[in-house]
Formats: C-alpha cells, sequence, structure tokens
C-alpha cells in the first residue's frame, strides 16, 4: 500500500483531503507543521508527501527540503492557496514533482504524482482572470486586512496612497 506524508496546518482541510486518499487506498498520515512532519519522516520513509506552502513556522519549501534530504526517493506535490512563480520555481528546485493551487481535487493530486498521468487538457478548465482583475482582488485583499485604511494598504502595496485612492475611485471596493 502506497503511503503518503500530508502536512497541512487547516485542519479541516487536511481531514478531508486524508479521507479521500483513504477512500482511494492509500495509507495517509496527517501532520500539522514542519516538526511534526519531520518527526514522522524520521521514524519511517514515505512513499509520497502533500505540502502545504504556508503554514505557521517554517514554510512548505522548507517541509519539501527536509523530507527530500531525509528520504530522496520520496515524491512530494506542493499545494497552496497563495501561488506565486517565485515559490513554484523554488519548490521544483528543491525536488517537488508538482505545484499546484488550491482548491485542488484529490483525483488531480493524485495525478501530479503519476509520470503516467493524462496530460493537462490544452485549454484551462476554469476562466483565466485579466491581470487588471488580479490586481484588483489583491488590492481588495490588502485593504480588508488593513480594516479600510488606505494610508497603510498604499505603504503595504508599495503605492502611493493617491494612485490608491485613484484606482478605488475607479472600482469601488464591494462590501
Amino acid at each position: 500500500m502506497t503511503s503518503i506524508l500530508l502536512v497541512d496546518d487547516d485542519d479541516r482541510l487536511r481531514e478531508r483531503l486524508g479521507r479521500a486518499l483513504v477512500e482511494r487506498g492509500f495509507e495517509v498520515v496527517e501532520a500539522k507543521d514542519h516538526a511534526a512532519a519531520v518527526a514522522l519522516a524520521g521514524r519511517r520513509a514515505f512513499d509520497r508527501a502533500i505540502v502545504d506552502l504556508r503554514m505557521p513556522g517554517p514554510s512548505g519549501l522548507t517541509v519539501v527540503k527536509d523530507l527530500i534530504e531525509l528520504h530522496p526517493a520520496i515524491a512530494v506535490v506542493v499545494v497552496t492557496g497563495y501561488g506565486s512563480i517565485a515559490t513554484a520555481v523554488e519548490a521544483m528546485r528543491l525536488g517537488a514533482r508538482d505545484y499546484l493551487t488550491k482548491p485542488a481535487h484529490a483525483d488531480r493530486i493524485l495525478a501530479a504524482f503519476d509520470s503516467e498521468a493524462e496530460p493537462a487538457p490544452a485549454e484551462p478548465e476554469f476562466e483565466v482572470p485579466s491581470l487588471a482583475r488580479v490586481e484588483w482582488e489583491h488590492i481588495e485583499r490588502v485593504l480588508r486586512e488593513c480594516n479600510g485604511n488606505i494610508s497603510k494598504a498604499a505603504r503595504v502595496l508599495g503605492m502611493h496612497r493617491r494612485t490608491l485612492q485613484y484606482k478605488l475611485a475607479k472600482f469601488p471596493v464591494a462590501k
């Protein structure tokens, strides 16, 4: 039976994905953070690992590095809700087999492990947002995290306050 180490700090997501993998015939061991994952991997070898990128303490990239150092044959897939080209490149450089953004279905994650898996469809299965839309969603998220404080949000975004006010006037924030 193929063993999978599932590392994610989100309890509900980790348990749900773990159940889905068990239903598909895998042995699943769950870890909440870097320390738990490395401790488990130190006690036994796993065939595969699914690692969340962002978690308290050391990031998922550190988990990937440490798991591959402990067991060079382990196949690792990184799953994240905060994907970027830089972290994807770094994950692949460290030895991850694939890098997926959440939400990722259990079958899609398993397909990332299989080199014989069907090639990805030429057209994405979802609508790709425009660059302006992605920028606007990022501005909205930062503004929300700054509790609506435009000056603070402008500093966090690295733009002049007037530029942010102009963008906000052009596309008002949804409440």
